[in-house]
């Protein structure tokens, strides 16, 4: 059955799956100026979309044929299902009935390497196939996201100009970019929400020491985290967090947030983002730590029981208030540099390893606005970037330089405090230890090179002589007799 309105002509843009994702998507679209052809799987969610919004440019078809042959050509498809099997499932229904050069773009979360696959699959078939990160969840979706697409830059063309008005906008421009070939968009989705792991894990570290360092209160902390929200920390998740802190549970007229449970689930791409980062060799411990917290807060039975096996309470903080918080507010920022250095370096690593021409100041640009890591800290990336395209680490840039100088003293003051107090910050201890690894000009791996020789004749090395190559030493015939 058709949905379609007669005498309409044909739609400008498609949209497959309405869940609350592609409904705010296709309402995004369609109130920028371009008439939009939606379709989904259970035919009574396209009839109610449609009906519920009668006065836009939005024509329903009940059958997936029909809706392709309500598009114009090239044919523009956004899919927002279900990341996994269903995306293949769909395009091997739905490849059949296009034409060449039409364009599929994938909006889920889906693994970067299976979009890779998949535009390769679809390329054979003379389909031009996208993968999109969309950030900016429900909200963003509906008034404006973040957005980064990969895919044939050529084919891009077709569809610049719709995602760039229905992007968030900032002073530097609409939050989309060209990013990269096949599975590029998808890559730096996939490291976005590793950072936004991270710096919810720092928020969280934060909170904690303030409410039992300090004791302070859910509304207390509100204050706090609205003041830092005023400064360099300005960022979508303090904001965010400051409003939590506020709400009042209509059950108990507590803090709701004293009334959660502390038990943080996680999707799979945090994960994908630790697993890459190993396989290409980059440290990203503050995005490590920040999964780590999540799967030990998962273990809330354990845990309970072990704190009261070790009679586990943490102490008060006995120096000044106003100090302290101000040093948390420090750390926390110092903390923000490296994971986004992190993050940023990952980015690197995939454009070199799979031959993607990213901008790393593009990305921090259209991150300023839309997406869930949008935060004031982005211009300073972002300009530190333009000044040099080829900065291997922020920590490198003179004027992350002098914030980190500046921040050192309070970091390394909080960090030891949430150490003798009992207070777990594993983000803000990986951070620092990052920062200290990163700025030493020698770490003791040179004993590590020396086990790997001694057990397992793995070669090292010299200082003295590195032209020379790697080298191995018959070790038991070096260490003297009495060392035995």
């Amino acid at each position: 059955m058709s949905l379609t309105i007669p005498g309409t002509k044909l739609a400008q843009f498609g949209v497959i799956g309405l869940g609350v994702m592609g409904q705010n998507l296709a309402l995004n679209i369609a109130d920028h100026g371009r008439s939009v052809a939606v379709w989904n799987l259970e035919p009574e969610w396209v009839s109610r979309f449609v009906s519920a919004n009668e006065s836009r440019a939005i024509v329903g078809n009940a059958d997936l044929a029909q809706f392709v042959q309500s598009l114009e050509r090239p044919r523009r498809m956004l899919m927002m299902i279900k990341a996994g099997d269903p995306v293949d499932e769909m395009l091997e229904r739905i490849a059949p009935l296009l034409s060449p050069g039409d364009i599929l773009i994938d909006g889920g979360n889906s693994f970067f390497k299976d979009t890779q696959r998949r535009e390769a699959a679809m390329r054979a078939r003379g389909l031009n196939f996208f993968g999109m990160g969309v950030s900016g969840g429900e909200e963003g979706a509906r008034n404006g996201p973040s957005l980064m697409p990969g895919g044939d830059e050529s084919a891009y063309e077709h569809v610049k100009s719709t995602l760039e008005s229905i992007a968030a906008k900032t002073s530097s421009g609409p939050c989309v970019t060209y990013v990269g070939a096949d599975g590029a968009g998808h890559f730096v989705k996939m490291v976005h929400n590793g950072i936004e792991y991270g710096d919810m894990q720092l928020i969280a570290e934060a909170y904690d020491l303030l409410r039992h360092a300090l004791g302070l209160s859910a509304p207390e902390i509100a204050e706090v985290f609205a003041a830092w929200n005023r400064g360099p920390l300005a960022s979508y998740l303090i904001e965010i967090s400051a409003g939590i802190l506020t709400a009042i549970d209509p059950e108990t007229h507590q803090p709701l947030v004293d009334v959660i449970l502390d038990k943080a689930g996680q999707k799979g791409t945090g994960k994908w983002t630790a697993q890459i980062a190993l396989d290409l060799g980059i440290p990203i411990p503050t995005i490590s730590a920040a999964i780590d917290a999540r799967a030990l807060s998962s273990m809330k039975d354990e845990r309970v029981v072990a704190s009261a096996q070790y009679g586990r309470t943490a102490a008060r903080c006995t120096g000044d208030r106003d100090a302290l918080i101000s040093s948390i507010g420090d750390a926390l920022y110092a903390s923000k540099i490296c994971s986004y250095a992190q993050g940023m370096s990952l980015i690197a690593a995939g454009a070199r390893e799979w031959n993607w021409k990213i901008s790393l100041r593009e990305i921090a640009r259209i991150w300023k606005g839309g997406c869930i890591i949008r935060a004031l800290l982005l211009d300073p990336i972002m300009q530190a970037f333009e000044q040099q395209p080829g900065l291997d680490n922020l920590l490198l840039d003179r004027g992350f330089q002098a914030k980190i100088s500046a921040a050192l003293p309070a970091w390394r003051s909080v960090v030891s405090q949430s150490i003798l107090l009992g207070i777990p910050a594993p983000a803000f201890s990986a951070s620092l230890a990052y920062f200290d690894a990163y700025t030493a000009a020698r770490l003791p791996q040179n004993l590590t090179q020396a086990q790997r020789d001694f057990f397992g004749a793995h070669t090292y090395q010299r200082t003295d002589r590195p032209e020379a190559g790697f080298v191995h030493s018959d070790w038991n015939a070096l260490i003297p007799r009495s060392s035995r």
